[in-house]
Formats: C-alpha cells, sequence, structure tokens
C-alpha cells in the first residue's frame, strides 16, 4: 500500500467523494502531520510550530463545522502503531462528523473557511482524510 499525505485534494478526489457519498452522515477521519516550523506562502515571520498553527485553524474550522450541522467526535494524538508499517507516523487523528457527502464538501469549499484555511496550510507537512459511513457492510 503506497500512502501518500497531501495539503489538498485533487479536483476529481472531491467530485468522488459526492459521487461516492450518501445523503447521510459522514464521519471524515484526518490523519494528521506537522510540519516542524509553521510556513505561510505569504512570508510573514512566525515562531509558531506546524502545530500551533493548525491549532489556529482547527479553533475557526470547528465553530465554522458546528454552525453548518456537523461535530467533532475525537481528536487525539497519535502515540503508537499497533499494526502495519509506516516510514512516518501521522501527528493527531481527528473524527469529524458532517450531515452529509455534500455537506462537506460545501464547508471544505467556503470562501469562509479559505479565509483562515491559511493556519491550516502553513502548519500541515500532509494529511490523509478518508470518508467513512456507520454502518456499512458491517
Amino acid at each position: 500500500m503506497k500512502v501518500e499525505n497531501a495539503v489538498y485534494p485533487k479536483g476529481e478526489q472531491l467530485t468522488e467523494t459526492v459521487a461516492k457519498g450518501v445523503n447521510k452522515p459522514i464521519v471524515m477521519v484526518n490523519l494528521l502531520k506537522f510540519k516542524d516550523k509553521a510556513e505561510y506562502k505569504d512570508g510573514r515571520a512566525t515562531t509558531d510550530d506546524g502545530k500551533t498553527a493548525y491549532n489556529r485553524y482547527g479553533a475557526d474550522m470547528l465553530k465554522f463545522v458546528t454552525e453548518h450541522g456537523g461535530r467533532l467526535l475525537f481528536m487525539g494524538e497519535v502515540k503508537s502503531l499497533v499494526i502495519g508499517n509506516v516510514e512516518e507516523m501521522w501527528d493527531v487523528v481527528a473524527l469529524v462528523e458532517y450531515p452529509s457527502s455534500e455537506a462537506f464538501v460545501k464547508i471544505a469549499m467556503s470562501p469562509d473557511v479559505a479565509k483562515f484555511g491559511v493556519h491550516r496550510e502553513a502548519g500541515l507537512a500532509g494529511q490523509l482524510l478518508i470518508q467513512t459511513v456507520q454502518g456499512a457492510g458491517l
């Protein structure tokens, strides 16, 4: 299995998210890897590490998601890998519930999110974002 962290989805990934999604609640599994030092595209000076910059984004994003019907279910620090093998571990796992796949895409692509998304981009080295649906096939 090849694993490739990314900061932004490819266009076809968002299209697939809606196409394979459902009109019921979904949970997005966020596997987050932070930069050692935050880096802003606009060149602003900062002494923040990546986690601090991302947390600035996270506070605004959580408020926005909640205002649009979503909620944070879990957020925790990765401590160890029990099964499998990866070159580098993620730092944090977050589970966020959205009303539907379409609602997720609308929230993620909102111009309002872009305003504070600069902190996400400055702080993240990469992430995996996995759409899940409860009870599918279990």
